[in-house]
């Protein structure tokens, strides 16, 4: 059980920071609060007592949404849950709506947070691959002399490993901005014991926009999590398939190139196999998703994995 002697809600951002700067040390950050049975866990007889326990998901700013410049920029209390029902982040963010059906059920994804998930910096966080994928800066801000100071730093340099990030005390993640790619086709796919309600085995987010003719990778944008200390983009793989023919072989060519990565104490082979096809699922999908034909293409992908 997770107890408090305060639950405050403020409603501006400076009001947040101040409090968290006001009971550093002795405070709990909440959004969208999914994490609550977590933190109780914690505690060696079940039991975790906070001070202060802050609620930000009434803060404004926080849960803005705005389009500009090519990019996207979301508060960090934004539900996963909005990637399905807002139509302009449905066009603009197509791998996100591939990741959110996935997200866990219908009650967590309508409450769990963009900012949490990435905060929480797991290797295997369902929206790490994704906003990787879509080139994701991050906003931080915190108080500091009596105002408000913010910062920025890519995505990929603000986690640092298994359950690490940038933060620093008593600052707080204030939005995520990333590009806008309507244009491109997404997908994402996951492994675990289930497909959602699980903490990923792997996952895969793919973005990948087609030439004229429909036949050929324009732009391809690669990402995985679960597979190592942290989630990454697969350069290596984007490079290979930029303009390439759409083809069985030359997915199942690209599929192969990261295998090095998949880093596993425990059933390292079993992650190597699940990666390769997600990988080359993730790739086929993405196409598909962008406007490609290529049901030749799956089936024979489906050959070579069973080869």
């Amino acid at each position: 059980m997770l107890t408090c002697d305060d639950y405050l809600i403020p409603t501006s951002l400076d009001d947040a920071l101040e409090l968290m700067t006001r009971h550093s040390g002795r405070q709990r950050i909440v959004a969208g609060a999914t994490d609550i049975l977590p933190w109780a866990r914690e505690g060696r007889a079940g039991d975790v007592h906070v001070e202060h326990l802050i609620d930000i998901s009434k803060v404004a700013e926080l849960n803005e949404v705005s389009f500009g410049k090519g990019r996207v920029r979301l508060g960090a209390a934004t539900p996963f849950q909005r990637f399905l029902d807002r139509d302009d982040l449905v066009k603009a963010l197509p791998n996100m709506r591939h990741c959110a059906i996935w997200f866990a059920d219908d009650q967590i994804r309508e409450c769990a947070t963009v900012g949490g998930n990435l905060a929480n910096a797991s290797p295997a966080a369902d929206g790490t691959p994704p906003f990787l994928a879509l080139d994701a800066e991050i906003e931080l801000a915190r108080r500091e002399d009596g105002r408000t100071v913010r910062r920025r730093m890519p995505l990929s340099q603000f986690i640092t490993g298994p359950g690490g990030n940038q933060l620093v005390t008593d600052e707080l993640i204030v939005a995520i901005e990333c590009d806008a790619l309507p244009d491109y086709g997404g997908s994402f796919e996951k492994v675990g014991h289930r497909r959602s309600l699980v903490i990923a085995v792997a996952c895969v987010s793919a973005l990948v926009s087609i030439d004229r003719s429909g036949r050929h990778f324009d732009d391809v944008r690669l990402a995985v999590g679960g597979v190592g200390p942290k989630a990454l983009r697969l350069a290596d793989v984007e490079a290979l398939l930029r303009g390439a023919p759409i083809e069985a072989g030359v997915i199942d060519e690209a599929s192969r190139l990261p295998l090095d990565l998949v880093q596993s104490r425990t059933r390292q082979a079993y992650r190597r196999e699940v990666f390769r096809g997600f990988v080359s699922r993730a790739l086929a999908g993405a196409a598909r998703d962008a406007g490609a034909e290529i049901d030749a293409v799956e089936a024979e992908l489906e050959v070579h994995h069973h080869a």
